[in-house]
């Protein structure tokens, strides 16, 4: 794969001279037309070995071109507070909003190919970083970020000489230390794992360009050219027809929904009593010494009514205020609509022994999102697997998940919505948005199955809640918490 990386390419300073000019007026115009525009979010990936002119391109790329729509992100080793979250939210923090552009070093393509290299990862493990960098960058395409990765290569000898070079020039001496020799030492174990890399994670929706390092002027000219061609193809095209098999109900309407029992009641005397007990056993595991190794996410959704605030207040109300906070997930902000879907959650993910609560989340894409129309079906039929992915990343980072779906009736959601209307105090609970809901009660009900059907997996299963009876439900929600919480720091 290195080799047409090897054949010496180079270009001579009269035809750089004559090149430079026009392709930066080209790039800013471009830029500018994104910014004004707002198209589309651009990711520059810049991989490769030490000495390759990594450092210098980004320089030049922020000197051809705008500094104040472009960042550059050198991500050094995680820090103490970026190791108990997963590995990929610093990423997910960093992405550029709409408009503008970011180049990324150490990115998530090339950190576990020196972490292999090192031998902290095994061969499966390396493997399956790969197979989720896919996942994540046709993610990122299908959200409408533009991905341009330049990986940098150099024949081993010119590598040498290049670093010779620089530790020579009191000017950038400073840049090579015993790492850079380390890292030369490596050369042929780092190529081997770099060409699995790039040949595996190399698509047609995110390809890399592998450019010769050699020559600066090659080397920048081919960077500045590849930029171009990329950031003129933004131009919006009309989104292709999906042609999927619809998603059908049961032919004997048994669903998870219509088999759950909602008559389970409790008395209020033992509700009472039970409260108490229950709120007490979740405080106590909350500071068990186990659990600080772990954070825990809360996930409510529900029909309008169910009972969700209520439910949670009774959660909170056990935990220290400083250990907890509530994130009610409401219709997107114009910050939100800049980045990908998962952004605005992924931005929220507690540390260790912290715990946060989501009153709705991320499954408004396939909940109110898919009912409403207000994303497309490619959209809301792709978000299934991006969510299992996201909640995978969740649980194997130690953070505790648990889903609640709190279900009741047609009839008794009525009966709380006219409480609700009469009630001064819990009127402003009720608004044109739940009686228009309650008119797709069946279009909500087929989503929610699916749902449920889709992403209730080993690793993130969901709860059903029967909510018809508030105090049964506060009651099973603290008593799920609890084993789940059990289970997980046992």
């Amino acid at each position: 794969m290195f080799e047409s990386a090897e054949l010496g390419h180079s270009i001579d300073k009269a035809t750089f001279e004559q090149e430079v000019p026009g392709l930066r007026d080209a790039l800013i115009d471009a830029q500018y037309d994104l910014t004004q525009t707002k198209q589309a979010a651009v990711i520059i990936l810049v991989g490769g070995m030490d000495g390759t002119g990594k450092s210098e391109t980004a320089h030049l790329l922020s000197e051809w071109m705008d500094p104040r729509y472009l960042q550059t992100l050198a991500l050094g080793e995680p820090t103490a507070v970026e190791r108990q979250l997963p590995a990929m939210a610093r990423f997910w923090r960093a992405l550029p909003g709409k408009g503008k552009i970011s180049i990324f070093f150490n990115s998530w393509a090339t950190d576990p190919v020196w972490q292999r290299v090192a031998g902290d990862l095994k061969p499966g493990r390396f493997q399956q970083y790969l197979q989720d960098t896919v996942r994540f960058e046709k993610m990122l395409r299908d959200e409408g970020v533009l991905l341009v990765k330049f990986w940098f290569h150099l024949p081993k000898k010119r590598q040498k000489e290049r670093l010779e070079s620089l530790q020579k020039d009191p000017r950038t001496r400073w840049r090579i230390t015993d790492q850079e020799w380390d890292h030369y030492h490596h050369y042929d174990k780092f190529c081997q794992i770099a060409e699995q890399m790039l040949r595996e994670t190399s698509t047609a929706e995110a390809p890399w360009m592998i450019v010769e390092g050699t020559d600066h002027r090659f080397r920048e000219l081919t960077v500045g050219r590849v930029l171009l061609e990329n950031l003129r193809k933004l131009a919006p095209a009309p989104a292709p027809a999906l042609k999927t098999p619809p998603l059908l109900p049961a032919m004997d309407q048994r669903t998870v929904l219509t088999t759950l029992d909602l008559m389970q009641k409790i008395a209020k005397d033992d509700y009472e009593s039970q409260l108490e007990q229950q709120q007490g056993r979740f405080n106590q595991l909350t500071r068990k010494s186990a659990f600080k190794n772990h954070a825990l996410v809360v996930v409510f959704e529900g029909f309008d009514a169910a009972g969700k605030g209520g439910s949670i207040r009774r959660v909170s109300q056990a935990l220290d205020a400083r250990q907890y906070q509530i994130i009610p997930v409401s219709a997107p902000t114009e910050e939100e609509l800049a980045q990908p879907y998962l952004w605005r959650f992924w931005r929220h993910l507690p540390l260790r022994e912290r715990i946060v609560i989501f009153d709705r989340s991320w499954y408004g894409r396939v909940l109110v999102e898919r009912v409403e129309g207000l994303c497309t079906e490619a959209d809301w039929l792709r978000a299934y697997s991006e969510i299992n992915d996201f909640e995978q990343q969740l649980v194997e980072s130690e953070i505790i998940l648990v889903k609640f779906w709190l279900s009741l009736s047609k009839e008794e959601q009525l009966k709380r919505f006219q409480a609700r209307e009469s009630d001064r105090f819990k009127r402003f609970k009720l608004t044109e948005d739940d009686w228009r809901n309650r008119a797709k009660w069946d279009l909500y009900g087929q989503a929610v199955c699916d749902m449920v059907d889709r992403t209730s997996t080993d690793l993130a299963p969901w709860t059903l809640i029967a909510a018809e009876d508030k105090y049964f439900a506060r009651i099973q929600i603290l008593n799920t918490l609890c084993e789940k919480i059990e289970a997980a720091l046992s």
